[in-house]
């Protein structure tokens, strides 16, 4: 499954604990990353400073649904669920 176009769910809704350039204390659940595009898209995809939790990320149905709305959903929930 490929991303969909300018969704960017996935570097927005999730907390990441590891370093990202610009961001170096890793950045909160809810806030964009820096490293977003105005497009919706990654400055890091394939840099080796991309974290590795961006990475183990892979779209599929369940995580990104039918629309935007349900991956946000879908992604707040689970990062509600793993919140320590």
């Amino acid at each position: 499954m490929q991303c969909r176009p300018g969704c960017a769910a996935c570097c927005i809704v999730p907390s990441i604990t590891s370093p990202i350039p610009g961001m170096p204390l890793g950045k909160a659940a809810g806030m964009p990353c820096v490293q977003l595009t105005e497009d919706g898209r990654c400055r890091l995809f394939g840099s080796p400073w991309r974290p590795a939790f961006c990475g183990g990320l892979q779209p599929s149905p369940e995580m990104c649904g039918n629309d935007v709305a349900q991956a946000l959903a879908w992604l707040g929930e689970l990062e509600r669920l793993t919140r320590p």
